[in-house]
């Protein structure tokens, strides 16, 4: 299992005195441009006896650009990429860093680098300032390693998979293209199925719910066909994301599942759903009868796709 190092100031960063092979990024989205530098550091530290870490921040939450994926959920899909240790740094005490203090301070000597892995566009410290040809000089000068890991480009096209294009992709609802970006991993929530005011089922179609965390990126509003992922269950679904405008105009976004040939009590059951294929934007509609005429066109579309996606 992976060693985590989460700290709260740079005067707690104890991180031992052998040497490392650290990737340098946000790693927020975990796409295949970022797979492509975990894969990288891994491989090198193992080759060369050395111990593998990816650094990453705490804190991104802004109002206007919430991360793509929880500190925790980070975590996850790193430990699945094979890396020994996640160095998790709190934004707020190192974004203003001058550049070559980062480095200094944190990557050389509490780090203790031998190598330092980054894709070809990656900025950091105060303005942006720093860059790869400002690692590459850094390391020349310090005796160290730097491997720069060249784009990823989507096959078929000339376009750069990026942390921006997947952001992009999920605000437009391309469910299947953010899966593609991210190496097949479809886009998902996890949490507690929470109990809400229970209407669906008053209207024929039950429903499991979750709190969208308020410090998680919110796709497009909509409906979307799932997979749900219960304990070692795999189950199918129809999936709406938003604040439920027809029956309730809530404050915070739920994701609302109905689940396929499925009818028992998961009150307080930690389970996760992932977004296969966007069907509709959310929408309000005069009536329940008009919602309920939706959600069975929206049963139908999802089965449809599902026989002819899942083998």
């Amino acid at each position: 299992m992976i060693k985590v190092c989460t700290t709260y100031g740079l005067e707690d960063l104890p991180l031992g005195t052998k040497g490392r092979v650290i990737a340098l990024g946000l790693f927020d989205g975990i796409h295949r441009g970022h797979m492509d530098i975990i894969s990288k550091t891994v491989e090198t530290a193992e080759r060369d006896g050395l111990i593998s870490t990816v650094q990453t921040f705490k804190n991104l939450n802004k109002s206007d650009s919430k991360p793509l994926y929880t500190a925790g959920e980070r975590l996850k899909l790193i430990d699945g990429l094979g890396a020994d240790e996640l160095l998790v740094l709190d934004f707020d005490a190192v974004k203003d860093m001058e550049p070559e203090q980062y480095l200094t301070d944190i990557i050389l000597y509490r780090a203790v680098a031998d190598t330092i892995v980054l894709g070809e566009d990656y900025r950091f410290g105060r303005n942006a300032r720093g860059d790869a040809g400002m690692i590459r000089e850094f390391a020349k000068a310090n005796g160290l390693r730097v491997i720069v890991v060249r784009d990823r480009l989507l096959e078929g096209t000339d376009k750069k998979i990026s942390t921006t294009w997947l952001r992009k992709t999920l605000e437009d609802g391309d469910a299947d293209l953010a899966r593609d970006l991210c190496g097949g991993r479809d886009y998902s929530y996890s949490g507690c199925c929470v109990q809400g005011k229970m209407l669906g089922r008053t209207m024929g179609f039950p429903t499991a719910n979750l709190n969208i965390p308020d410090d998680k990126f919110v796709v497009r509003r909509g409906v979307y066909v799932s997979r749900i992922r219960l304990g070692q269950r795999v189950l199918y679904g129809v999936t709406n994301i938003g604040r439920r405008p027809t029956l309730e105009d809530a404050v915070n976004d739920v994701a609302e599942t109905f689940i396929f040939d499925f009818d028992e009590d998961i009150y307080g059951a930690v389970f996760t759903v992932e977004l296969l294929h966007f069907l509709r934007p959310e929408e309000q509609y005069k009536s329940k009868d008009e919602l309920i005429l939706a959600v069975e066109k929206n049963k139908k579309q999802a089965l449809d796709y599902l026989r002819s996606t899942v083998s």
